[in-house]
């Protein structure tokens, strides 16, 4: 039988949407910080020149940067002043995180609720300024060595004063996206830093279906296989929606404990384990390790052309670790497949869950409580994860092999696809739960004028 809040979701509609004042303002307050993330995305740093800026891009594509190039929306290609969009804030929420659970000082903090959460949310802060101080630096570097390596002035007056703007403003942008970021969470619908990563990922998606049209128009591409693509991408979001709701609910009970009427009644719940635990980090973690190496290499092939050993060495190297090769397809399986289980061991304490139900009096039936209950999480954990790993090498690897085969240059692969179903799943569940508390609201005060009128 359907709960109530059930039947309340299956009786929305567009009247109660039109009817629920807070949430359209939440809406159109999310839809214009993203516009402003789109806009900021198209004004360079100081001393940049765009077209060479764009020329000298071509000349690194193929790497790690192409997969911070599309969760920014291109603003990487452009070298805008959000080139490095929130990955630093991602990557110091991910390390602050770890630092949570081996660190004693940290670990104490997390334990300390609200308090403990503020201060682990300001040390995120300051160490995003350190990684976007330290990465803003490094590519204005990069951009003035790499423009001269490659015979193109990307940068127009290289010098100090350039590296000193180019990290002031992408300092600025990366802080300046991570506040937009808290406010459409606070203020707007769903989580602000996912809904960027998206609209960057949504931004360069139009150019990917006009290329694969385009491709299929021509006839570069079979049309079969165009038809094929979009037909194995629906398939992808279905299951993709499918697995991300699965679940394993553990049940819970508690001791029996005597009502207001004298009975003694006994109560159950149940602890809902994700089939996918570790979300979309394991394949972000494995794409950018196998990639960092080929950008270096790509980078250092300027140097070595007049060595010709090294040269010889590095196209070797590169080559096998190209999109599409069979060393790159099982490296990258390999890392998904290892990450999924250390960011599932860090984001789940069993030990932890173990003594919060025995300190509540909870325990699983047929497990005892303490170190047996302990075991069973570590265990069932275990066999999650494998499917959740499984799961997410099928998703990530079956792009990547049709990108090969079919020469595809887009880079929307199984990442892009999953952070974009997350986050649309998230976001919808968020403004169903505002059009219940909305519907729950008019019911309440419903009851109310008709106990006032009934008492009149």
């Amino acid at each position: 039988m359907a709960s109530a809040a059930e039947q309340l979701a299956s009786n929305i509609s567009w009247a109660s949407f039109a009817k629920a004042t807070d949430l359209k303002k939440r809406l159109w307050f999310t839809i214009g910080a993203l516009i402003l993330f789109r806009l900021l995305s198209f004004i360079p740093i100081p001393g940049i020149d765009p077209r060479a800026m764009a020329a000298l891009y071509q000349t690194q594509s193929g790497g790690i940067l192409d997969v911070f190039n599309t969760f920014s929306g291109g603003a990487l290609e452009r070298m805008s002043i959000v080139a490095l969009g929130v990955m630093p804030y991602i990557t110091a929420s991910i390390v602050v995180q770890l630092g949570a659970t081996i660190y004693g000082p940290w670990t104490a903090l997390k334990k300390e609720g609200e308090v403990g959460r503020k201060k682990l949310n300001q040390y995120t802060r300051y160490l995003t300024v350190l990684l976007t101080m330290v990465q803003g630096y490094f590519i204005a570097a990069g951009l003035e060595s790499l423009g001269a390596n490659q015979g193109i002035a990307a940068v127009v007056e290289p010098g100090l004063l350039f590296r000193i703007a180019a990290t002031v403003s992408l300092v600025g942008g990366t802080l300046f996206l991570m506040w937009i970021g808290e406010q459409i969470t606070s203020r707007g619908i769903g989580n602000g830093v996912s809904l960027i990563i998206m609209a960057g990922i949504v931004a360069r998606l139009p150019q990917a279906i006009a290329q694969l049209l385009e491709g299929g128009r021509s006839g570069t591409m079979n049309p079969l296989l165009v038809i094929a693509i979009i037909v194995l991408t629906f398939g992808l979001i279905y299951f993709i929606c499918f697995m991300e709701r699965a679940q394993r609910r553990v049940l819970i009970q508690y001791p029996k404990r005597q009502t207001a009427r004298g009975m003694m009644q006994q109560d159950r719940s149940h602890l809902p384990i994700k089939l996918n635990t570790a979300g979309v980090i394991p394949p972000i973690f494995a794409s950018s390790l196998l990639l960092m190496p080929l950008t270096v290499l790509q980078m250092a092939g300027a140097r070595t052309q007049a060595n010709s050993a090294a040269g010889d060495w590095l196209i070797t190297f590169s080559t096998y670790l190209q999109h599409g090769s069979p060393l790159y397809l099982a490296l990258y399986a390999f890392g998904i497949v290892f990450f999924c289980f250390f960011y599932t061991a860090v984001q789940f304490n069993s030990e932890e869950t173990a003594e919060n139900l025995k300190k509540h009096g909870g325990f699983i039936p047929g497990v005892r409580p303490g170190k047996a209950t302990e075991e069973y999480f570590d265990r069932l954990l275990n066999r999650i994860t494998v499917i959740g790993s499984a799961y997410l090498v099928v998703i990530c690897l079956i792009p990547e092999i049709l990108s090969a085969q079919a020469g595809l240059n887009f880079r929307l692969g199984g990442t892009s696809l999953l952070i974009v179903v997350n986050v649309t799943m998230d976001t919808v569940s968020q403004i169903q739960s505002h059009l219940i508390a909305h519907q729950y609201g008019d019911l309440i005060k419903k009851a109310k004028l008709k106990g006032g009128r009934r008492r009149g």
